[in-house]
């Protein structure tokens, strides 16, 4: 590391602590120090550090980036060296970013970016390496390790076995996880670029789980249980979601009972949905997708050997909020009064077509009360049953006496 480089890394650290430095003092503070003293550039480095704390009454300064920090214990504002071993590297998504990936050690791992202009050296697949004077940054709700010009990295010689610490998925954080979950949905992809999203579940509750398209990426096979490792888990609008890519995951012989985190709710419904009746699926194996009216699969393309399927999505309001809920075809069969085969032959006999199944199935629920349960995702709730409310006498005397009205 050059004269200049140190003196940026002291810069940066200053800087940090909200207090401006001129670069050239400090490099000529340095080069006083190793050139005319003979002191080494480390020692120069906590010198000049040290002095500078000093004059700006600063803690938290001087010394403390070459201290050993655990990943697991790293949090924002930090400036730290760590050893790891690096678990997963990522496409870079922009020209700025040299690297960027995950490091792990005995304790956790660690999403890292390595920025281009500090012309980091570049880290391989299952090498070890101590990084110096890194920054953690926060990303998402998440520490984020920022390897930037004044960072120093060099490899490490270790063969210390490194096995991922499995969390319950009730317990996962923003950050990278692993998990051992068994595959419970296979949901619809919203996306050209998506590979597979759908539902994970262990004993503690469910998360939902998204796969990109990515060479040598394969899909989750359902009801089969997973060893999932290094996944990175995100945050957004207060949940939590698994994205693989960086994950390495293995099929287990073994099985799990998935716990639900049920949620229930009563209203009226007062929408439904465009895509509620009748739908045609993809026939391909292991696809499922709703097929466009022209019968076109977003990734098998044309398919006039489709299926046919049932749902309902619609709105229920309880008065104080307004839930998106999905339902599936058995449900919606005794809601309706209209069966799967009873729904074709009504598309296939009707100048309207599969418009008269969703009108008929609009009119039996559109504006009747139900109590409805499932799992909650997205802002959606995936109903697993459904019933519609009776008249409780009760109920109705306790609102009227709080209205101050009579029974008509």
């Amino acid at each position: 590391m050059t004269l200049s480089e140190v003196a940026e890394r002291i810069s940066q650290k200053i800087e940090a602590k909200g207090v401006s430095v001129d670069r050239q003092k400090v490099e000529s503070k340095l080069r006083r120090l190793v050139d005319e003293f003979g002191v080494n550039l480390a020692e120069a480095e906590r010198t000049v550090m040290s002095d500078l704390a000093r004059e700006h009454k600063l803690t938290g300064v001087g010394g403390t980036s070459t201290e050993m920090h655990r990943i697991h214990d790293l949090v924002p504002g930090e400036w730290v060296t760590i050893e790891g071993k690096i678990v997963a590297l990522s496409p870079s998504p922009s020209p700025s970013i040299a690297q960027n990936g995950i490091i792990a050690d005995s304790s956790g791992a660690i999403r890292f970016v390595a920025w281009s202009r500090g012309n980091p050296p570049e880290m391989e697949y299952g090498q070890w390496y101590r990084i110096e004077s890194a920054v953690i940054n926060e990303y998402r709700g998440a520490p984020n390790l920022t390897i930037h010009s004044g960072t120093t990295i060099s490899t490490v010689e270790s063969d210390v076995p490194l096995i991922p610490s499995i969390t319950p998925i009730a317990e996962l954080r923003p950050g990278v996880g692993s998990v051992r979950a068994k595959t419970v949905q296979d949901w619809d992809v919203t996306h050209d670029r998506m590979l597979q999203t759908g539902l994970l579940g262990d004993e503690t509750g469910t998360i939902k789980f998204v796969i990109w398209k990515e060479d040598g990426k394969e899909k989750l096979e359902p009801d089969t249980v997973y060893n999932i490792y290094y996944a990175v888990v995100d945050e957004y609008n207060g949940r939590l979601s698994l994205t693989l890519n960086s994950a390495m995951y293995i099929a287990d012989e073994g099985d799990i009972e998935v716990g639900r985190n049920d949620t229930g709710a009563s209203g009226v419904i007062v929408h439904v949905a465009p895509g509620s009746g009748l739908i045609k699926r993809c026939p391909v194996e292991g696809c499922n997708r709703t097929l466009s009216r022209q019968n076109y699969c977003p990734v098998h393309e044309i398919q006039p050997n489709f299926r046919y399927d049932l749902r309902l999505k619609a709105v229920l309001d309880d008065g104080t909020r307004a839930r998106n809920i999905l339902i599936q075809r058995d449900i919606v069969e005794e809601l309706a009064s209209l069966t799967l085969e009873e729904a074709i032959e009504v598309a296939e006999n009707n100048p309207l077509g599969m418009d008269e199944v969703f009108i008929r199935v609009s009119n039996a629920v559109l504006g009747r009360y139900y109590t409805c349960g499932g799992n909650e995702f997205d802002g959606r709730l995936l109903v697993n049953r459904c019933a519609p409310m009776t008249f409780d006498p009760a109920e109705l005397a306790l609102l009227l006496n709080r209205a101050g009205g009579e029974t008509a």
